[in-house]
């Protein structure tokens, strides 16, 4: 059982995937198209951490900003020229993307740990007291709130009109999207710290009760599980077939999600220290980091490791990729770009404090912060 003492920033969240079974020959028609923004935790639909356009370095520095005596732990959402970010001392803030200006700063009794959600003007996302809240995105004003019996570590997904997140009260919640009013809930064994990854009407809810679980999103039932063995905080990356996490036990798994079985499982020999991170993938590599310090990249179809680099400090950070670059966050505040194809530095930038939540990828920015309330974006150049 995965307990308190485990922080917020060594889990980045546990799973709730959700997923489509459509008709025979319509699994393709499931994979969500590109786009410019980056309005979930983990980028698109399909949590793959995938850009949609390249960023390779250098990157210049466009601006930063301080939240005197702030911490960040989440992950920043990019909607057009805007920035949505909550922090840990009662704030949410709204920035201009291209400037770093405050559009908007929204108090609250408790502040947050999961990125915002973002969906037709609305923002979505809980708080460290449990309760679920729904923003106005032009505003920041609160629209609705819905209460749980714990901290909110999962960052939200959608499915419809409908919006889904998990709570550490061990709850897969699913509210209407509207008015907050609840549709179902579905109880596992232990914590849910992880974002819904939402594929038509399946969910997938890898939880802290070592199991990878199957739910009917419609309504709200288990249709399969697979055993992962132990508990996860990491927020699974779905490609073709095959649904990608790693595990505290340091067990990093490949399962086929139509089958409902385990494909493959890569795990280091000389280390057992978990993977909090969640990982990124496309069809050249699935990427993913640890707290063994070492950042990894594997062969989607077999498991066999393509290359690894070793960050000298531990990863709690999601990676990203983005074109041929992979960009990692460490604990000591190192944004590391490196070589898709063989792992290679090629450039790093140094922030204040530790990068706990992962960076976010759009419109050719990079935005990253850091449990200094430091917050930075990089690009090419200044876009005017």
């Amino acid at each position: 059982m995965l307990t308190r003492p485990i922080s917020r920033r060594q889990m980045n969240g546990c799973l709730a995937a959700v997923l489509a079974w459509p008709a025979v020959g319509a699994w393709g028609s499931e994979e969500p198209k590109p786009q410019q923004d980056w309005p979930l935790f983990r980028g698109n639909a399909l949590s793959q951490g995938v850009a949609a356009e390249p960023l390779p370095p250098p990157l210049k520095l466009l601006w930063r900003y301080r939240h005197k005596d702030g911490t960040f732990e989440g992950t920043p959402t990019i909607v057009g020229d805007r920035v949505f970010l909550g922090d840990m001392d009662e704030a949410l803030f709204c920035f201009e993307l291209r400037t770093g200006k405050v559009v908007w700063k929204t108090k609250t009794e408790i502040g947050f740990v999961t990125a915002p959600a973002y969906r037709d003007g609305r923002l979505f996302l809980g708080d460290l007291d449990g309760i679920f809240r729904c923003y106005d995105s032009e505003s920041g004003k609160e629209l609705w709130h819905f209460e749980t019996d714990a901290e909110i570590d999962s960052s939200a997904s959608f499915h419809g009109d409908r919006v889904l997140f998990g709570s550490q009260d061990a709850t897969l919640y699913c509210l209407r999207r509207q008015d907050g009013k609840l549709v179902w809930r579905f109880p596992i064994a232990d914590q849910i710290r992880c974002m819904p990854t939402v594929v038509g009407n399946r969910a997938f809810v890898a939880g802290c009760d070592g199991v990878f679980h199957i739910v009917d999103v419609d309504k709200g039932e288990e249709v399969g599980s697979v055993p992962i063995d132990a508990p996860t905080g990491a927020t699974p990356a779905v490609l073709g077939d095959h649904v990608y996490v790693g595990t505290e036990g340091g067990v990093f798994f490949a399962i086929d999600y139509k089958e409902a079985k385990e494909v493959w499982r890569f795990q280091d020999e000389r280390s057992s220290l978990p993977f909090r991170a969640s990982p990124a993938a496309c069809e050249r590599a699935v990427v993913f980091a640890g707290h063994d310090k070492k950042v990894r990249a594997v062969d989607p179809a077999t498991g066999k490791l393509l290359w690894q680099f070793a960050a000298k400090s531990r990863l709690d950070a999601s990676p990203v990729i983005a074109g041929s670059t992979v960009w990692a966050g460490t604990a000591r505040g190192r944004l590391v770009a490196l070589d898709l194809r063989n792992g290679v530095h090629r450039w790093e930038y140094e922030c204040r404090g530790s990068l706990v939540g992962s960076p976010a990828v759009a419109r050719g920015v990079l935005v990253a912060a850091t449990d200094r309330g430091m917050v930075y974006a990089l690009g090419k150049q200044h876009n005017k």
